[in-house]
Formats: C-alpha cells, structure tokens, sequence
C-alpha cells in the first residue's frame, strides 16, 4: 500500500527503514534500477502495491485505463480479442516489466496474470510528473521502450517469416534468456503458460505446438520436465533452428 511517509532529504533517509524497494526483486530489471535515495522514497510515496490472483486481470481491453504498472513478482500475459472472438496474445510480461503507459485512452489489450501477480500501480498522472522531475527515470524509461520495440520487430519477424520449429524454438530461447536474467537456471524453462496460450502468441494452433514439442523433444533439443518445464538440452542447435541455420 501506499506508504505514509513525508518526503526527507536524502542524508536523513536510510531507506532499508522506510520502504522495501530496496529489497525489492524487480529493481534491477525495472524502471527504477537506476533510482537512488530520495528518488526511490518518491517513486514509493506515488505508488501503491496490488496483487491479483492468477485468472485475474489488472485491466481489460475496451476499458479506461488510469493507471499504469511496474511488475514486481509474477507473470501476464496481455492479448486482444478480435470480433469473431478469436485470441491473439500480444506478449508476456515477468518481474521488472512495465505495463500500461501507452494506453492513454481506452486500454488496447487485457493484462491477465498467468501466476499469483504483484506490482506497482501509479495514477498515470503521478507517474508523468515522476518522468518529469526525475530524468533517470525517464532516460531509464526511453531504453526499455526500445528494447519493447526491437522485441516487436523480432515478433513481426518470428510470424511473418518463421515455420512452426523455428517460432517455438525462438520462444523458448529467449524465455530462458528472459527467466535467466531473473535469476533462473541457465537451460531450465520455466512455463507459465499453457500450450492455448503459446499457441495464440506464435500465430499456431495448439496441435501444431504440441506436434512440434514432440519433435524438439524426439530430435534432442529439448527434455520435457514435470510441471509444464523444460530443459534445453542442446542450446546451440535449438539456437540454430531459431534462426533458420538448422
């Protein structure tokens, strides 16, 4: 919740006693990695911590949306509905990620949370004068929005161009490239998500994932573990079959 406490100079915080963002797991992939001191309590004191069970979701497609989100623990997926009902999933969002800002009028997408869900909310208002009184936090802000953008472009890529093999082996080295920044183990996957649910983000139907699954697996790329993980276990092939050197 949002911290009743006054805005100090930064020589009178010690901020391990007022607030746990320094603690916090997402800081160092978040918007606020490069924060210090006062610039941490500030954010803090203009932010409200949520939590949502997995199924539930922070917004909906369609509605107005004032807020937006920093990810501290968990995962989302966001998609849009199309009129005949059919579902594309436009990403998936993990611990550190940012969600909402470009949603200024109606939101664009539904965040659902694949997982128990915890983050950040700012009134998108509040998080403007952040941006403007803080340049860190804005410049920090910039480089994620083009790490988002060449993550699109890789997508366009991925479902224009790519075959069924080489989208899933795209997907699942940069997820176990994603959850190793998080502190995973180098090779292990971790699936938060169904097989619908990556079916409907790599344009596929989910026969053709499973279909494929089986092949990656029977072929030595892949071993398939309990509890919907898996293991690379030929990482420089499985590489080569996403980028079309297989």
């Amino acid at each position: 919740m949002k911290p009743d406490t006054h805005l100090t100079e930064p020589s009178d915080i010690a901020l391990e006693d007022v607030h746990p963002c320094a603690n916090c797991g997402a800081r160092p992939l978040g918007v606020c990695a490069d924060l210090k001191g006062h610039e941490l309590q500030h954010m803090a004191c203009n932010s409200e911590t949520v939590a949502v069970e997995a199924g539930q979701a922070l917004f909906h497609e369609g509605d107005p949306n004032p807020f937006v989100f920093n990810v501290v623990e968990g995962a989302v997926k966001l998609y849009r509905l199309l009129p005949d009902g059919r579902r594309q999933i436009t990403g998936f969002l993990f611990q550190g990620d940012f969600l909402g800002l470009g949603s200024r009028g109606l939101s664009t997408v539904t965040a659902e949370a694949l997982t128990p869900l915890q983050a950040c909310r700012f009134k998108r208002g509040d998080f403007d004068q952040l941006l403007n009184a803080m340049p860190a936090l804005e410049h920090r802000l910039v480089s994620l929005a083009g790490d988002e953008l060449m993550a699109a472009q890789e997508q366009i890529v991925l479902l224009g161009r790519k075959t069924a093999k080489e989208r899933l082996a795209s997907f699942l080295i940069r997820l176990g490239e994603r959850q190793q920044q998080l502190g995973g183990e180098q090779h292990h996957v971790v699936l938060p998500m169904t097989r619908l649910d990556i079916a409907d983000y790599l344009g596929l139907t989910i026969e053709t994932v499973s279909r494929v699954m089986t092949q990656l697996k029977t072929s030595g790329l892949i071993r398939l573990l309990p509890a919907n993980d898996i293991e690379i276990t030929d990482p420089d092939r499985l590489r080569a079959l996403a980028e079309g050197a297989a």
